[in-house]
């Protein structure tokens, strides 16, 4: 039965046509909608990222407020990219990003040994590392090396305790920071290093406990964030873009002066 006939194997070749021509099409077509989704995520950093539920973690951008992220909102909100925003554990999340195209943490302390590990947006706001005593402890320091002869609460992944480790100092590290305020009451540790905001309100919000002692802050360090290597340097310049449009705007000075005592 000849091909022209209507039947047969072979009858179905100007059908196979047009479906190999539209096969070609959609492989010619951009993919900026799917490939430019941005997955971005944060860690429970109370007043800098919280979550709205209480809990340490969060699967949407609805379920996450606090100063960074209100930044990056704002941010989002003056570029065209869909995006995820999820709050997980730093160390988990930190990994999580490196080598994932598209994909970013915040806030991100930008520092020499992290320069080269990703691509930064930023500044955001800056963070001062603080060391906290027990409100009943006596302890007094005048330099960082006064710190040397004491325990000192930290958590993995966070680059404050990683610094104080690097330098010889004594670092109880945990997953997180959330128990390290107990810790200091239970006389676990002599002092817990933290940023000077965040110190005091995990202990209040967590445990009930007031009155932390600021001993010495010792750094302040601009938090940005961080965007994977993978990513596309145009996409990291949009992003700067919007976050410098919001700077100038006075939407980032509006969400400081939110969260300001």
């Amino acid at each position: 039965m000849s091909a022209r006939s209507g039947s047969g194997i072979s009858a179905p070749l100007p059908s196979i046509k047009r479906v190999a021509q539209g096969l070609l099409l959609l492989t010619l077509m951009p993919t900026a909608v799917a490939d430019d989704k941005l997955y971005i995520f944060t860690e429970n950093y109370p007043p800098y990222n919280t979550s709205t539920t209480g809990e340490g973690f969060a699967h949407s951008a609805e379920d996450i407020t606090g100063i960074c992220t209100g930044m990056v909102k704002e941010m989002m909100a003056r570029v065209d990219y869909d995006y995820v925003m999820k709050m997980r554990d730093w160390s988990l999340a930190y990994n999580w990003v490196q080598g994932r195209e598209n994909h970013g943490l915040f806030c991100t302390a930008r520092t020499d040994e992290r320069e080269d590990e990703f691509q930064w947006v930023g500044p955001l706001a800056p963070i001062k590392w603080t060391l906290f005593a027990s409100p009943d402890s006596d302890i007094e320091i005048e330099t960082l090396e006064d710190a040397k002869q004491y325990k000192i609460a930290g958590y993995k992944g966070d680059v404050m305790s990683d610094y104080l480790a690097s330098e010889g100092f004594e670092v109880i590290m945990s997953v997180s920071g959330e128990q390290n305020p107990r810790r200091l009451t239970l006389g676990q540790a002599d002092l817990w290093v933290t940023d000077g905001l965040v110190g005091p309100l995990v202990a209040e919000e967590e445990h009930g406990i007031t009155g932390l002692k600021p001993v010495l802050v010792f750094r302040e360090t601009p938090m940005y964030l961080a965007v994977s290597n993978e990513t596309a340097p145009g996409i990291v310049q949009d992003l700067q873009r919007g976050l410098d449009e919001a700077r100038e705007s006075g939407a980032l000075d509006s969400i400081i002066r939110r969260y300001q005592p």
